[in-house]
Parts: C-alpha cells; structure tokens; sequence
C-alpha cells in the first residue's frame, strides 16, 4: 500500500487506515472476536494506521486495539496508533480542557492501550474556545515533554476550528470529515495543512454508509446505532451521522455516485479513492464491521486515480444534490 508522512508526526502510514469506533460501540453489535478478525484482516491487506478513542465503548475500542498491537508485536509492529480525548468530560464544556484533565484522560488511555507513550493523541472535537486558547497547546506540549504521548494532533467538526489548529507550530495532525459528500475542506483546509506540515486525517470517508451504494430509502439500523438515534444530533454532532445529509437525500445522490463506480471496483472503493486522490490528504480511515469490509476498503488503494470525468460527475452531483444540506454548516 502506497504510504505518507502523517503531517508533523514524521511517521509514514498508509493511505488507507481503519477507523475503530465500531469496534467499540454505536455501529450494532460487534464481538471482541469479530473485533479482532476485523483488525487482523485490515493490517494483513496493508493498513498500518488504526485510530481510536477513549469513548468507543467506555475505552473497549482502545483495549482491543492495545492487546491487537501488542500481540503483533508492539512498537516493532510498525504500527501507528492514534486515540482521542476529552468528550469524557460532563459537562463538555471548554474549561474542562485542563492539563490535570488531559493527564487523568492520557493515564487511562495509556493503560487501555498498554504503552507507555502513545503515538498519536487527538483532542476529541472539543468545544470550539478550546482552539483559541494558549493555554490548550501548553498543556499539550507538556504531555510530550513528560513522554506520554509522542505527538498531537486535534478532530474537528468545522473548516474554521482547522484552521485555528493548523496554524499552531506543534499541532501534528487535523481529522476532519471529508468524503464526496463533505468538500468544503477542498478550499482551504487541505492546501492550508499541506503549506504547514499537517496531517490530514479524513474521517467518515463513507458517509455513514451512504456512500457504499448498498442503502435504499427502506434500509433500517439497529437501536443502538447511530445511524438511528442521532439523525437529528440527538447524542452528538448531526455532522458524524451521514456527514449531516438527511438520509433520504443521501440514498438518491449515493445512487448517481454508484453509477460511475469503475469496471472491478466497488462504489466504497470508489468513494474512498475519491479522497486519497485529494492533495494534502495523510490517510482516510474508514470503520469496518466485518473483515470483508476491511480487506475492501484497504484495496481502494490499489485502484487507480479517478478519470477528470469522474471527478467532475462527482463534484456535478455534490452541488446539486447535496451542497445546500451541509456547505455553510461546517
């Protein structure tokens, strides 16, 4: 698989990594043995990046990921893994941002994942004053002073918070959602982090599923998934559920996608290709819940740069389908 430097972290990763949200909780049931089959199949096709967080299933995603890594033998696996936090704290607001909170967060982390440094740590979607403070970066850097974590980087929900963390000096990485039904980052996100050194990480790469082209406007989901209790943001930001596009009008656009998916691929290698043909992006990482799904999404890579044709059908459907849901939002 074709690998990339991850922005200021200086580690190359490849192009394609594994989201792990789902291994933790809010996709439906996944069972610690499918959890490691997923794991398995992904780095054996290629991937070396998993990401994760201290939330996923109350901090089960990190200990599968943490026990996964070492059995393949830890720091010498060549392995990068990243996690995230601060959505632990209650109330979320931004004072809750300290350097006390970030180490009792960091501690635990570091015992899910059974390491002593971490190799890549996120603030996870924070409040937004969180990005304008000094006193966030200080705390930051401390971490890495103290050989806790080796590098940090920040998970967004808009273009603005970004660009905010872009333009700090140590800030390694920017995740952000980012899929053919999510560009706003195409304008100023993506050349901003290239000029600084940052790594973009692209999350929800598939829209929640949308853009596999397997949904219809009947398709249901389970209870405790997502994709059904916040179509609103009932729990959390509208904008990780279906990248923010109302389902109905996901299901027709993701129709017009899946009509141009190449002769051999699928419409998520499609997709998934869309995004690491975007200069300035390090890796996209999209979820797997079975190990199918994983092997799949790892040969996106392989496919070949999308035709200029294909480009533009997809940026065509994207004005007219979807900019006016969620453009000026994030």
């Amino acid at each position: 698989m074709e690998t990339r430097v991850l922005g200021r972290t200086g580690r190359s990763v490849g192009v394609v990594g594994l989201g792990c949200w789902q291994l933790g909780a809010d996709w439906g049931d996944v069972t610690e043995d499918t959890a490691v089959e997923i794991l398995a199949a992904a780095v054996d096709s290629g991937v070396t990046f998993l990401d994760t967080a201290d939330v996923y299933g109350d901090g089960r995603s990190e200990r599968l990921v943490g026990t996964f890594v070492a059995a393949r033998g830890g720091a010498a696996s060549g392995l990068t893994v990243a996690t995230k936090m601060g959505r632990r704290a209650d109330p979320h607001v931004a004072d809750a941002y300290t350097l006390d909170a970030f180490r009792a967060w960091n501690d635990r982390s570091r015992e899910n994942l059974g390491v002593e440094t971490i190799d890549l740590v996120q603030l996870h979607c924070p409040p937004t004053e969180v990005f304008g403070r000094d006193a966030t970066y200080d705390a930051l850097d401390t971490l890495v002073d103290e050989g806790r974590i080796a590098a940090y980087g920040v998970s967004v929900e808009t273009v603005d918070e970004a660009l905010a963390a872009i333009a700090r000096p140590n800030v390694a990485s920017v995740q952000i959602i980012l899929n053919a039904f999510r560009r706003k980052p195409l304008e100023q996100v993506l050349p901003a982090a290239a000029a600084a050194g940052v790594g973009i990480i692209a999350r929800v790469p598939l829209a929640s599923g949308l853009l596999s082209g397997k949904y219809d406007e009947h398709t249901t989901f389970a209870a405790d998934d997502h994709r059904t209790y916040n179509r609103q943001g009932e729990a959390f930001d509208v904008g990780e559920t279906f990248s923010g596009v109302p389902f109905d009008v996901g299901v027709a656009a993701a129709r017009e996608v899946a009509a141009l998916t190449p002769e051999g691929a699928t419409t998520a290698q499609l997709a998934l290709r869309w995004i690491i043909d975007q200069p300035g992006v390090s890796v996209v990482i999209p979820g797997a819940r079975t190990p199918d799904q994983a092997r799949g999404n790892a040969d996106a890579a392989a496919l070949a740069p999308l035709p200029a044709a294909t480009q533009d059908a997809l940026a065509s459907i994207y004005d007219e389908r979807i900019r006016a849901h969620v453009h000026d939002r994030w």
